[in-house]
This record gives structure tokens, sequence and C-alpha cells, in this order.
């Protein structure tokens, strides 16, 4: 079974959501992303999202879009992060090897590739599935069964902007879980977030027996306690990315430690256990 799919199986049967944290590959270098990824899973993350650096962004905000910037500035290659991922999983824990990991990637860089060569390697290096921003839902159908075929899932995404004619034929042609898009926009932390939020994920539900996870905007134990009841799971990008740019100059032990922490209160909250 799909590391993705027992996660979620696992976790509705325990009546729990997932905590799903972002991380940009190779900011500030490759050796610290494998630290901070093995922490963040040690400190109870569920899956692991990694972004792949793209030149030009396709729905990141600043904090992100610099991040990227940064790795390929440092001469990051996607060749560089998968035998990253594959020492990762051969060096791993059990738990760590229990743990989903998924890139969010352009199909810019899928394309110049080769799909077929990109999935091979991805699945070669413990990749569970992808997150393409850029391939609309009408194109995706050759992806999704090139994917399917080495028991990688295509994560879609839908927007509170996406009709809802669209919305299904997205959810019906997703794999895994769905991402959700929780505002109009780019990725950013944010104070607040639309109060029909709830209510659109509620419709979505009725349409799909997958998974439901949202992003964008989620910064801190507020947001996590408002979608906790309407999410399968959450996920946090930003509000990582920036405790690691702010911090390029301090110890990286120290800093990873201090994001895992972020990271630890926030699953505790999603649990119900953290204040």
């Amino acid at each position: 079974m799909n590391r993705i799919d027992a996660l979620f199986a696992r976790l509705r049967n325990e009546k729990r959501r997932a905590l799903m944290p972002f991380v940009t590959a190779g900011d500030p270098d490759l050796p610290t992303t494998a630290m901070l990824i093995g922490e963040l899973v040690s400190r109870g993350a569920h899956l692991i999202e990694v972004g792949i650096p793209y030149s030009d962004p396709i729905a990141d905000g600043p904090v992100i879009a610099a991040s990227y910037h940064r790795a390929l500035q440092h001469g990051v290659k996607v060749g560089h992060i998968f035998q990253t991922l594959r020492t990762l999983r051969a060096e791993g824990s059990p738990r760590f090897n229990e743990t989903p990991i998924v890139s969010m990637v352009s199909y810019s860089i899928i394309h110049r590739i080769g799909a077929e060569r990109y999935l091979n390697d991805a699945g070669t290096a413990g990749l569970d599935g992808l997150i393409v921003p850029d391939l609309p839902v009408e194109e995706s159908r050759a992806l999704m069964e090139k994917a399917t075929r080495r028991n990688l899932k295509l994560i879609q995404l839908i927007t509170p902007t996406t009709p809802r004619d669209r919305a299904v034929e997205i959810a019906r042609s997703t794999t895994g879980f769905i991402y959700y898009v929780s505002v109009a926009g780019i990725t950013g932390e944010r104070q607040s977030l639309p109060p029909d939020l709830g209510d659109a994920v509620a419709w979505l539900r009725t349409q799909t027996d997958l998974p439901i996870c949202i992003g964008f905007g989620i910064s801190g134990p507020d947001q996590v306690r408002q979608l906790a009841p309407v999410a399968d799971g959450l996920i946090v990008g930003s509000a990582i990315v920036r405790r690691l740019s702010e911090a390029i100059n301090r110890p990286r032990v120290e800093v990873v430690r201090e994001i895992g922490q972020f990271v630890g209160e926030l699953v505790k909250v999603l649990d119900g256990t953290g204040s």
C-alpha cells in the first residue's frame, strides 16, 4: 500500500488529523534539509512536503519564492535532492520510513527531465506522490496513469475560486489526497482565514472520499484549531521556511531544533493535547 493511503487510513481509524510541514529542498543547503526532515518526523509530523526549487514560482509568496532562489543560487539540482531523500530513506528509522514524502514540483521541471525518468527517480528516492500546481486537470491524465503504475499519487489542487463542476472533475482525477487552497492568492502566513472555508470544504467532502488537506496561510496554533474540525490534514509552509531564513547565521542544529519544537506544538494542538 502507498504510504499516503496507509497514513490516512490509520488516522481516520484513530479520528486524528495529519500535520504536513513543507520544506524547500536545498535551503540553505541539502544537509540542513535532511536534518530538518528528520527532526520534523521525530516531532510527530505525519507527512513531509518537499519543494523542488523553481526559478518562476507559480503560487508561492515572497518567503517561499526567496527560498527557491537561494537554493538555486547554491546550485541545487533535482538529482541532488533525490539522492538526499534516497539516503534518508536508506538510513531512516522504521518511523521515518512509514512517513510519506511528496514533492511540490512544476510541470516544467518534469517535462524537462521527462515524465518517465522523473517518476522513476522519485520512486527510487522514496517519494510517495507529487503535487504539480501548474498542471491543468485536462492535461493530467497521462501523468496520473504513469504515476499510478509506479504506486505514486498525483495530488491536485482545488481553490476557493474553482467552479464547483471543475472541482468535482479535479477530485475525480486526484489520488492520495486533495490539496485545498484556503485562500485565493499566494502562499504566506496570515492572521485570519476566510469565514466560509469550512462550508467550502464540507461541500467538497460530499463529492469525494479522498482526504482533504488544507494549505496556504496556516501559520500557528490558532489556524490549526480553527481548521482541525473540517480538514483531514493541514499543510504548514511559509511559517517554517521563514524561521529557517531568519536564522541563517545561527547554528543549524539549534535552528532545526527550534523549528522542530514549533511543529511539535502544532501536532499537539491538532491532536487536542496542546495549548
